[in-house]
């Protein structure tokens, strides 16, 4: 297959047909811009299938001391019953083993790769210690290989260093929050996030996460410099039902189209029982499926919550 690298340009339809004029007599090929592939529609699948390009992944085989094989479940418990639907198949993985707790506090580490994890959207960049130690963590925007690291209070407040919060600066933006100390980062993990520290107060910090929610957070948290990387992630396409199996998710049949025995949304004559009137959208079981709040309105962490993801403030009782 024959690749086509092109510079990326605020402008993608016009430098591919400076490229080729006549994209019918264009080669088969892979139009990397804005680090998405996309592909001619020689099938029907390919007219919306978009992949990363991986550029950014410097190491394509894992370290071998951080990782072990991950356990198939199939969905089903102890006894070979299935409590978890859709669940099968997909693709052999190995977990890796992430730092999440950084607790190296004032040994310098070096970058030695950008790698690739099926367990996550986001990167892992690889570090080695001074004391040869090696370990995995989630790699922010901007970090090269040969970058140098380093964790704790004294650290300076630049991307990929782990602070706590109460000496990071104010305004700055933060990913792999822990919300206990000690307990390791808990929030903000997946690529392209970051959260934003917003004030301190009382021991306490007010940071307003990726949904728009603004929590206070203990100031002796640690919480990583930067923006999570890989932020292409939300332009990837799946484009067909194979790529999905590969993940190790099957098919599954809407309620709306099984038998009344099957289902509470099941039967009618046609496309009935769309919700919104007498029927209300309900899961197999009976629960209602839209706009029921399943939040426990006595939960500890709500003394935490200043304002609520949707804008309003958080009603304390």
């Amino acid at each position: 297959m024959d690749q086509l690298s092109v510079r990326p340009t605020t402008k993608p339809h016009l430098a591919a047909r400076e490229l080729w004029p006549d994209p019918a007599r264009a080669p088969l090929r892979e139009l990397c811009i804005f680090a998405v592939k996309t592909f001619r529609p020689l099938t029907p699948s390919q007219r919306y299938i978009t992949v990363q390009d991986f550029s950014d992944v410097t190491k394509t085989t894992p370290e071998r001391s951080l990782v072990y094989t991950k356990k198939k479940t199939g969905g089903r418990n102890n006894y070979g019953r299935i409590t978890a639907r859709a669940i099968g198949g997909g693709h052999k993985q190995k977990v890796r083993i992430l730092d999440f707790k950084r607790k190296k506090f004032g040994v310098a580490a070096k970058v030695v790769s950008i790698e690739y994890d099926p367990g996550r959207s986001a990167r892992i960049a690889l570090l080695q210690y001074a004391d040869e130690v090696k370990t995995y963590i989630v790699a922010p925007d901007g970090l090269k290989v040969g970058d140098s690291l380093m964790s704790g209070p004294t650290a300076p407040p630049v991307v990929g260093n782990a602070l706590p919060l109460a000496n990071i600066p104010v305004g700055v933006s933060i990913h792999s929050l822990e919300l206990v100390p000690g307990r390791g980062a808990q929030i903000v993990r997946s690529a392209g996030t970051f959260a934003t520290l917003m004030s301190r107060d009382e021991g306490y910090a007010q940071v307003r996460l990726p949904s728009g929610e603004i929590r206070r957070i203990h100031e002796n948290c640690i919480a990583t410099i930067g923006q999570v990387g890989n932020a292409q992630w939300e332009n990837v396409v799946l484009g067909k039902a194979g790529r999905n199996i590969n993940l190790g998710k099957r098919p599954m049949s809407r309620g709306m189209v099984r038998n009344p025995v099957d289902h509470p949304n099941g039967g009618g004559q046609g496309k009935s029982k769309g919700g919104g009137g007498r029927q209300h959208l309900m899961s197999p079981w009976g629960k209602l499926a839209k706009g029921k709040r399943t939040r426990n309105k006595h939960k500890l962490s709500n003394r935490f919550i200043l304002v609520r993801r949707d804008g309003r403030p958080m009603k304390l009782k």
